[in-house]
C-alpha cells in the first residue's frame, strides 16, 4: 500500500522506482542532467514533479542548495527529492547537485548567458529578442546532441537507404518539418512522400510492405493522426520511425527506431514550435547518413536533378544560366 510523503502527497517510492527502470540509460556522469529531467517530466506525477519544475526553473539555485532548502521550495520533502535523485539514476542528492553545477558551469562558459526562462516582454528591443531565440535555440541544439543515439540513426539510415518506399507522417509544424525531409530524400533519388492528409496518409500506409519504412514526426508524441499513420504502416510490415521529444510517449512506443530531441521553449514559442530546429538537425543528420551509405546512387541523382533546375537560375551579367 502506498504510503503518504510528510508533504501530504502519495507519491510512492514504487512510481519513483517505476520511473526510473524507464530512465534513458545514459551514463551517471553530469552530461545531459537537465535534459534528463525535461524528459522525465511528463512522467512524474505529484511531489516528483514539483520538485522537477523547481529545478528547470532556477538550475543554478537548486545546485546550490540543501536538500532540505530544494524540498521547501517546492513544497516537497527531503524523502521526495531523493527519491526524485533515484528516479533520474543518481545515487543521492550529491550526485544531484555536482551534475546541475556542472551543466549550468558549461553553459555559461559556452556564452549560454541570456535568461532563457525569463519571459519575453511586449516592450523588448528585437536585440534582447535575437539573443533569447539565439541562446533557447542553441541550448536545445547541444541538449538534442546529448541526447541522441548515433545507433539509432545508424538503424533509422540503413532502412531508408534500402527502403522500397519511404511514408512521412506529421501534422501541424511536424508536417513542414516532414516535407523538407521528403524534398531532401527526393533529391538522392530516395522514393519518399510526404503525407499531411490523414485519410491520404491511411491509404499510402495501408500498402506498405515489409521492407518499406514509416517515419512519424511528433513533438509530443501523443498527435492521434500520426500514431494511427504509423500503427497502419507498421501493421503491414514497415519499418518505423519515431521523431520526438519524449521517448516515453504512444509515438516512440509504437516505433521500431525512436530518436530524440530537445527544446527550450521562450513565452512566444512553446514547445512545439521550438522543437522545429532540433527536428531539422536530426532529420539532416538521417539524410546526409542515407546519402553517405547510398553515395554512388545519391550523387548521381542529386547531379541529375540539379541539371535539371539550372536553365531556370536567373541569368547574370547577361550569361547564360
Amino acid at each position: 500500500m502506498a504510503q503518504p510523503d510528510a508533504d501530504g502527497t502519495a507519491t510512492t517510492a514504487v512510481v519513483a522506482s517505476s520511473v526510473r527502470e524507464q530512465a534513458p540509460q545514459q551514463s551517471m556522469n553530469s552530461d545531459g542532467v537537465l535534459v534528463r529531467v525535461r524528459t522525465l517530466l511528463p512522467e512524474f506525477t505529484g511531489a516528483l514533479q514539483r520538485v522537477a519544475e523547481q529545478v528547470l526553473t532556477d538550475p543554478a539555485s537548486a545546485s546550490r542548495a540543501t536538500i532540505v532548502e530544494l524540498a521547501e521550495r517546492s513544497g516537497t520533502s527531503p524523502a521526495t527529492v531523493t527519491r526524485f535523485c533515484r528516479a533520474l539514476g543518481f545515487d543521492g542528492y550529491a550526485d544531484l547537485r555536482l551534475g546541475i553545477a556542472a551543466e549550468t558551469g558549461r553553459a555559461r562558459s559556452a556564452g549560454w548567458t541570456v535568461d532563457i526562462g525569463r519571459e519575453i516582454q511586449p516592450s523588448d528591443p528585437l536585440e534582447r529578442v535575437l539573443a533569447q531565440i539565439m541562446a533557447a535555440d542553441t541550448r536545445a541544439m547541444h541538449d538534442t546532441a546529448a541526447l541522441l543515439d548515433l545507433a539509432e540513426v545508424e538503424r533509422a539510415a540503413v532502412a531508408i537507404a534500402a527502403a522500397p518506399r519511404v511514408n512521412i507522417f506529421g501534422a501541424s509544424g511536424s508536417a513542414l518539418v516532414g516535407e523538407e525531409m521528403q524534398f531532401s530524400l527526393h533529391r538522392i533519388g530516395v522514393p519518399a512522400w510526404a503525407w499531411t492528409d490523414v485519410h491520404n496518409g491511411l491509404a499510402s500506409a495501408a500498402l506498405s510492405r515489409a521492407g518499406d519504412v514509416a517515419l512519424g514526426i511528433s513533438h509530443s508524441g501523443a498527435t492521434g493522426e500520426t500514431i494511427e499513420l504509423l500503427a497502419e504502416a507498421s501493421s503491414r510490415g514497415a519499418t518505423t520511425i519515431a521523431l520526438t521529444s519524449f521517448p516515453r510517449s504512444p509515438l516512440a512506443e509504437l516505433a521500431d527506431i525512436v530518436l530524440i530531441t530537445a527544446t527550450q521553449a521562450t513565452t512566444f514559442r512553446p514547445d512545439a514550435l521550438s522543437a522545429r530546429h532540433p527536428q531539422l538537425v536530426v532529420l539532416d543528420l538521417l539524410y546526409v547518413a542515407v546519402a553517405q551509405r547510398t553515395h554512388e546512387r545519391s550523387h548521381a541523382a542529386f547531379q541529375r536533378t540539379a541539371q535539371a533546375v539550372h536553365g531556370h537560375k536567373a541569368v547574370k551579367d547577361g550569361s547564360s544560366p
